[in-house]
């Protein structure tokens, strides 16, 4: 634990932090395999850009799963070990694929995203001019899920515009 660094955390109990942390670092390693197992069974049109943005996002929430682990443990807490705990502490929880088309895997994706721009929203709102490193970690985070859901509803967008233009075609 870092004694100085955590002296400078004024109004907001560390626990607190810890506590709220290890739900995020839960929904991190959950947001991390839900990406994972989708870009390994997605199915339909546009599959291999969503594949390829269902990737990139997996290597980004298991990147803020290292960064949320090591600012718990800076705060002198401990990150979740068991990962059957993670069910019981996460804030987004986990959508098992049941239709593997392209847009219900996006769907699912973007609700996954907008749950966790709120999660790290209220942690920022309780930490900002309080814990000025959770802070900026959070907001660093918050900053990439902002653009996956951005990401994700493009291409969303885009496979809509794309089925809508070839319906009025064939008519």
């Amino acid at each position: 634990m870092a004694v100085r660094g955590n002296s400078i955390i004024k109004g907001v109990e560390i626990n607190e932090i810890v506590r709220l942390l290890n739900k995020a670092y839960a929904d991190e390693w959950l947001a991390y395999y839900q990406y994972f197992i989708e870009a390994k069974v997605v199915k339909g049109i546009m599959k291999d850009a969503a594949i390829a943005e269902l990737t990139q996002h997996a290597t980004d929430e298991l990147r803020h799963a290292n960064m949320v682990a090591d600012r718990i443990i800076q705060l002198g807490g401990t990150p979740i070990l068991d990962p059957k705990e993670w069910y019981t502490h996460t804030n987004c929880g986990y959508e098992v694929p049941k239709d593997f088309d392209v847009v219900s895997i996006l769907n699912d994706s973007i609700k996954g995203e907008q749950c966790a721009i709120s999660t790290y929203s209220s942690i920022a709102e309780l930490v900002k001019d309080k814990d000025i490193i959770t802070y900026n970690m959070v907001n660093e985070i918050l900053a990439d899920e902002v653009e996956h859901e951005e990401d994700l509803q493009a291409l969303h967008d885009d496979i809509a515009d794309f089925v809508e233009s070839i319906k009025s075609n064939m008519k």
